[in-house]
């Protein structure tokens, strides 16, 4: 018998070991995140140091790019990325509740609800690269013929043919977790409304969206994310001009289509420097967006 007890007490301490460094190793990995996530700042912030120095705040604002001149200014490139992303949010959002709701209340088990999302989360897998083709040789004319039919210079490639294609590829961002946040709400809640005479278009909207509003607002903020840093498929369609766009259907530039065209010419120092503060401010406004989408989100859940 004090053999037994021995051999559990033996036993529940080293469960209690185990647990420790569970909990130490778990801390050490999140402390890494937070590490990492500084060093990539702290790196951008020293490598663009020169620029800083030279050109101040008149980087921000400054409409001309021309590295002939060593003439930097990035307000062409901050507006093309604002105007894309914001853009591809508003076309993709109505199309990704709507594939949220459908398999998470409509149709959540079944054939048909698997083969829908796996196609879904194909759209996600799928290189950004196939996207910039198949733009190119689909989209692009499907929108030069809209625009010669609307008497606009037909360009076809455009913030409008960008904003297009980024919106097809965050679909499955905020349709993936809304779908998940839809299927969590509780049975007795829906049967509760149900009772009470609601029809399905009642429960969905005065239960099932406010019950998950908090999940599908983070789906939004998570497409937002990925729209902002989009490259490839942005670089081969929106038109590479550091001329600021008068319109949607302008040619126009984006921070990370500049940064990737451009960084393998940079002869300069400054030039070079300049390329890495493009980074550092889009790190940055991706950081206030993520800070301020949060805040909605909070305050809508409140």
């Amino acid at each position: 018998m004090e053999v037994w007890k021995n051999i559990k007490i033996k036993r529940s301490f080293r469960q209690i070991r185990m647990e420790k460094i569970f909990r130490s190793s778990l801390v050490l990995i999140a402390l890494s995140i937070l590490v990492m996530v500084f060093a990539f700042m702290l790196t951008l912030i020293i490598q663009s140091l020169p620029s800083i120095k030279a050109l101040g705040f008149g980087f921000l604002y400054g409409k001309t790019w021309d590295p002939v001149a060593n003439i930097y200014g990035t307000y062409p490139f901050l507006l093309g990325t604002l105007l894309t992303s914001f853009l591809a949010l508003l076309i993709s959002i109505p199309f990704s509740f709507s594939i949220a709701i459908f398999l998470g209340e409509y149709y959540p088990r079944g054939w048909f609800s698997e083969f829908l999302k796996n196609a879904i989360e194909l759209i996600a897998a799928v290189p950004s690269v196939i996207y910039g083709f198949w733009g190119l040789f689909v989209l692009v004319p499907i929108v030069r013929s809209i625009e010669l039919k609307m008497g606009i210079t037909p360009y076809g490639i455009g913030i409008f043919t960008s904003s297009l294609i980024l919106a097809i590829m965050i679909i499955p961002y905020a349709a993936s977790l809304g779908r998940e946040m839809i299927r969590m709400v509780p049975a007795e809640l829906k049967e509760a409304a149900y009772s009470l005479g609601a029809t399905r278009w009642e429960v969905i909207r005065m239960v099932i969206i406010p019950y998950s509003k908090s999940g599908l607002f983070a789906g939004v903020l998570l497409s937002l994310g990925r729209a902002l840093g989009e490259t490839m498929a942005v670089t081969m369609v929106i038109g590479n001009t550091s001329i600021i766009p008068k319109s949607i259907f302008d040619p126009g530039n984006t921070m990370a289509s500049v940064i990737a065209n451009e960084f393998t010419e940079a002869a300069s120092t400054l030039y070079l420097s300049s390329l890495i503060e493009l980074g550092l401010i889009l790190f940055l406004v991706t950081v206030v967006i993520n800070i301020i989408g949060k805040k909605v989100i909070s305050r809508f859940t409140q």
